[in-house]
């Protein structure tokens, strides 16, 4: 669904997601480094157990909530990745 441009120059940071360090793009914002690496449901919600990803990529809507160095409900939409950061995706319940 989502693809790379090249670009050889960006430089990399390591993240690591549920659990697993994974290389992502310095400058990425969180939302778009899950998209990269496969993950398109990063939260369910709480009533009807549905499956949420990003839909607005700009702080709108709410969608994209994670855990984030600990810190619950961020909006992965609106956090700049940095080298360390710990992100968890809650798809299941």
């Amino acid at each position: 669904m989502f693809a790379r441009l090249p670009d050889a120059a960006t430089a990399r940071v390591t993240i690591v997601i549920d659990g697993r360090p994974c290389e992502v793009w310095r400058g990425d914002n969180v939302a778009a480094a899950l998209l990269a690496h496969g993950c398109a449901a990063f939260r369910i919600t709480e009533v009807a157990a549905r499956p949420r990803g990003p839909y607005c990529m700009m702080g709108a809507c709410f969608d994209c909530l994670v855990t984030v160095d600990e810190r619950a409900n961020v909006q992965a939409c609106m956090v700049q990745v940095e080298e360390g950061m710990r992100v968890r995706t809650r798809p299941h319940r």
